[in-house]
C-alpha cells in the first residue's frame, strides 16, 4: 500500500492526492455531461460548448446579465437577441504554456442561453466588456415597466 501525501489543517489530516484527484476526474465527467446536454457545436473536436457563469438581475428599467468570459476579447463573442431568448457564444483561447500542471481554466467555445422574464426592447440592448465580465443590459418594453397608480380617497 502507497502512502499519500497528506496535509495538516487544524489538528485534522486528509489525503490532499485523492482529494485532488477526485476533483479533477469530477471536473473532467462535468465537461463531458455539459457536451452531451448542449450537443457539440461547430469546429470544438466533439466536446460541447461550455456554459459560462452567469448573473441575471433586474432593474426597474432593465435587465442586467453579468457573464464571466475570462481571456475573452469583445472580437471573440456575439450576442444575439431573439423575441426574450438571450443567446451568447464565443471562443477563449487556450493559451500554450510550455508545461502545464495543471488545467482548471476553461478555454474553447462558449454558449449561454437564458430566457429574460419579460417584455424586452431589443433596439436598445447594450453590450460592455471589462475586466473579463461581459455585461448586457437588456432594457424591458414599455409595456413590461412597472406603472404607479395613484390610490385615491
Amino acid at each position: 500500500m502507497a502512502l499519500l501525501a497528506v496535509r495538516r489543517r487544524g489538528g485534522e489530516m486528509f489525503p490532499a492526492r485523492e482529494i485532488e484527484d477526485a476533483y479533477d476526474r469530477l471536473g473532467q465527467l462535468m465537461n463531458v455531461a455539459l457536451g452531451e446536454a448542449l450537443g457539440a457545436l461547430p469546429g470544438d473536436g466533439g466536446m460541447g460548448a461550455w456554459v459560462p457563469m452567469a448573473d441575471v438581475s433586474e432593474t426597474e428599467d432593465s435587465y442586467v446579465v453579468e457573464i464571466d468570459v475570462p481571456g475573452a476579447r469583445k472580437d471573440q463573442i456575439d450576442v444575439q437577441l431573439s423575441e426574450r431568448e438571450l443567446i451568447v457564444t464565443g471562443q477563449v483561447e487556450e493559451q500554450e504554456r510550455q508545461r502545464r500542471h495543471r488545467k482548471m481554466r476553461r478555454s474553447g467555445q462558449f454558449e449561454l442561453r437564458t430566457t429574460l422574464p419579460g417584455d424586452v426592447d431589443a433596439n436598445r440592448v447594450e453590450a460592455h466588456l471589462s475586466d473579463g465580465v461581459l455585461t448586457i443590459t437588456v432594457p424591458k418594453a414599455e409595456a413590461a415597466k412597472p406603472k404607479h397608480i395613484e390610490v385615491s380617497a
